[in-house]
């Protein structure tokens, strides 16, 4: 198709540009129209090869992707989401610690309350009910034959 060794000088030749014109619709169209086409009509560049053949075809600009701003991995919404439920579980633990802390507490202080009564209960019942407390009864000393009750003395 193409002559390999080629002994001939490539020929420059000016670039010509055409303009397309559209056709119009040649029948009804019973689908409605979309509009395919640009606003504005591209150009349509024509390159003479070194074998002297004509290419014609529309330029294409290849394609320049906008480099992505660098997103964190988690969002900052989801972070302060996790972050508020993480302190609100903390402070109703705190809590829930803090009360059986003072329940604990109040029972701790309600039996050293018992534990002193029962003490000072049973003292003060010792020096009501002791016997060296009797002062307005009968003495009864045999050794020394001291009869109080009857007021006899020897």
């Amino acid at each position: 198709m193409y002559p390999e060794h080629a002994s001939r000088v490539p020929v420059q030749r000016a670039v010509e540009v055409h303009q397309p014109t559209p056709y119009p619709p040649a029948g009804p169209v019973s689908a409605p129209l979309v509009p395919v086409q640009p606003n504005t009509v591209p150009t349509v560049a024509s390159i003479v090869l070194p074998d002297g053949r004509i290419v014609t075809g529309y330029a294409v600009d290849p394609a320049h992707t906008e480099p992505v701003a660098a997103k964190p991995a988690v969002s900052r919404t989801a972070v302060n989401v996790a972050l508020g439920g993480v302190g609100f579980l903390a402070v109703c633990g705190g809590l829930l610690l803090l009360t059986s802390f003072i329940a604990a507490l109040t029972a701790f202080i309600t039996q050293l309350i018992i534990l002193a009564a029962v003490i000072f209960g049973g003292w003060i019942a010792v020096q009501i009910l002791g016997t060296h407390g009797h002062q307005g009864g009968t003495t009864v000393n045999i050794r020394r034959a001291v009869f109080k009750r009857n007021h006899f003395h020897g």
